[in-house]
Parts: C-alpha cells; structure tokens; sequence
C-alpha cells in the first residue's frame, strides 16, 4: 500500500482535559507515529474550525476529500441525502431526480431553558417502532408533495425541490446543544417547522412512547432534517483506491470509492491492495465524547492503540506500506500528520502526544 490515511474523529480531547486524558494513557506507538512524522508547516497540521459550524471537522475534511466541499458550503452540513437513497438501493423514477435529505426520529431534551438534542445512536429505536412512527409521519408530508421513504430504522430520506437552498446541521454537530441555532434556515425553513410541529403533536404521548418509557427509554417526540443533495450522481473521482470501514453517511459520502472493504485489524490493511491510496475511519471514540463519558474514551483509545497504531507502526517500518497520515478532530479542530519509513528513524526524537494538546 503506498499511503493510508486513518481519519479518528473525537481522538483530540478538548484542552482543559487534555493533560489529565493523556496521562492515563500509554500509547507509544501512536506517540512515535506523531512525533517522527514529517516536517510540515504548523498551519498544515493544525486547521481550526468555527465552534458554531454546521459541519464538524472530520465531516468537512471527507466532503473536502471527495469533492463535495463547494455543495457543504452551500448547505452547511455533508451532502448525502441522494447518495445514500442510492445506497439503500431505491432506484425507482422518482429517486433519480430533485433534492433528498436525510432525516432522523429522534429526542429531544426540553432543558431549563432551551431544547437538546440527543445522540440518536443511543434511542435503541427497533425497525418494527420505526416503521410504525414513519407511516403516521409520511401522509403528512404526503399532503405538501414531499416524497418520504424509509430506509432503516435510525434514517429516512425525504425529497423536497424547493428545500434545495435550505441550510441544516449534522447531527453531531448539533447534539448536546441548545438546538435553536443549528435549526434549518433558509428557503423552506417555516414549511420544515410546520410539518415538523405536526408530527411531534401526532406522535406526542402515542402508546409506543408510553411503552418505550416504561422500558426506560427515551420517547420519540421529533425529526432532524440534514444531508441534502441533488440527485445527479458527483463527477468527481475518488482518491483512493478502496475505503475501509466507512459506514452510513460516510459511505455514502465516498461512494466514487472503487471498494468498500470492513477490516478488522492492521493485517486486513497491509495486504493484497497494490500501490493504491486507501483510507480508514476508526469512529469508535465518537459516541463517547457525545456522551461526554470520558473514561469510556480512555478505554477505547487504549484499544485503538494496541489493535491500530502498533501493528500499522511495524507496517510502515517494515515497508509494507510508504507513508502513514493520521487525520485527528475534535468539534473546532483537527490535526494531521504524516509519517513514512525514513521519518520513523529519526532516533533523536522522543516519542510524545505532546502535538495533541495544542
């Protein structure tokens, strides 16, 4: 393999917990991977972002990737609506044109004084409760014209033209926040909110939320709208030669990818892959940081260390693969780095993750 790039989301804590993170963890092979990586300017290895984006950073640095920067900037979050209606594999008339968006049941947190929303990974929502809460929603996007289908439990996509120039937030981006500014804006935004008001009244205090709160789980009291797209496949090519264990909207993201592969250790990197460019997304350490659950951080990057950046540093010694990039965000910043074959020998240097706390 001629260059890997590993994109790890989350794996920058924030600066106040910074020092206190790392000293509970031992990882020396990623500390030898960063600091022998190879001299780069400062402004290419740090890139800040703007804490109030619609996008987080490892989102932008994907769309960015495979050429869909220009379509995140006109509509603040990734792009993937349409790629991933193509991705279920919906291919009727209809889904070949026009302006899908990603939406997601979700719940809400009424605060004190302002709405939070919730990871969705978390709800648990069975297919079997979300296709019950998605056939009393779509009559009511039938009656303005708008397309709803359903394509697993967690996700629908929705198509709606003349929402095309409306702006949404991921919603990583989004949760944990006080909603209100990562709302839609724009063209649409008072037609989003009226059909969004009429399904959170139709499904307020339903039997399937009363039974999922007697089970001591969170009810589904809203929708989150994100990701449009237009149905035109990009033009743009991938680069990279396969992709590794991209799932969701990120695969819908690289869809120009030549192959989608799962690889469950370093091994299923190195081998069989030619000279071709690949990239991996280790997304483990996003659900923790979302749930603010700091030593389940810790734990996962210890994993990542012994399963990861080990094995892959003996890979780039024993030139199984040319060079290595480690592409590291959190929710206003992201770190990249690159190490090769040469670069590890610089003996001089002492192993740290000192470059994390900047």
């Amino acid at each position: 393999m001629s260059h890997l790039d590993i994109l790890i989301p989350f794996a920058l804590p924030p600066a106040e917990l910074a020092a206190d993170l790392f000293r509970e963890i031992d990882a020396p092979a990623l500390a030898m991977l960063l600091a022998r990586s190879k001299s780069e300017p400062a402004a290419v290895r740090h890139e800040r972002f703007d804490e109030y984006s619609r996008a987080l950073p490892h989102e932008v640095w994907l769309a960015h990737r495979f050429g869909l920067l220009d379509r995140l900037e006109r509509g603040g979050s990734p792009p993937v609506g349409a790629q991933m209606l193509r991705a279920a594999g919906i291919k009727d008339e209809a889904a070949g044109t026009g302006t899908w968006f990603v939406m997601h049941p979700v719940h809400i947190h009424i605060a004190r004084d302002h709405l939070v929303l919730t990871d969705p990974r978390r709800l648990m929502l069975t297919e079997t409760e979300s296709r019950h809460l998605f056939e009393i929603a779509k009559p009511l996007f039938d009656e303005d014209g708008r397309d709803l289908r359903f394509c697993n439990a967690g996700t629908w996509l929705l198509r709606s033209d003349d929402w095309a120039e409306l702006k949404t937030s991921s919603p990583d981006a989004a949760g944990g926040h006080n909603i209100d500014l990562w709302m839609p804006r724009g063209p649409g935004e008072r037609d989003w909110r009226k059909v969004q008001n009429e399904v959170q009244m139709h499904w307020f205090q339903h039997p399937l939320n009363d039974e999922r709160e007697a089970r001591g789980l969170n009810p589904i009291n809203s929708l989150w709208l994100w990701g449009g797209s237009d149905a035109a496949p990009s033009n743009g090519a991938s680069p990279y030669g396969a992709v590794f264990n991209l799932g969701g909207w990120m695969s819908a993201i690289a869809e120009s990818a030549p192959r989608h592969l799962k690889a469950a250790s370093a091994a299923d990197l190195a081998a069989g892959h030619g000279n071709e460019p690949a990239l991996l997304v280790l997304e483990d350490l996003v659900e923790p940081v979302l749930s603010n659950d700091w030593a389940a951080w810790i734990t996962v990057f210890k994993r990542l260390e012994n399963d990861w950046f080990a094995p892959l540093q003996e890979c780039l010694k024993s030139g199984k693969m040319e060079a290595l990039s480690l592409i590291l965000t959190n929710d206003a910043r992201l770190f990249r780095s690159t190490a090769s074959r040469s670069s590890l020998r610089k003996f001089w240097i002492k192993p740290n993750l000192a470059l994390l706390s900047t």
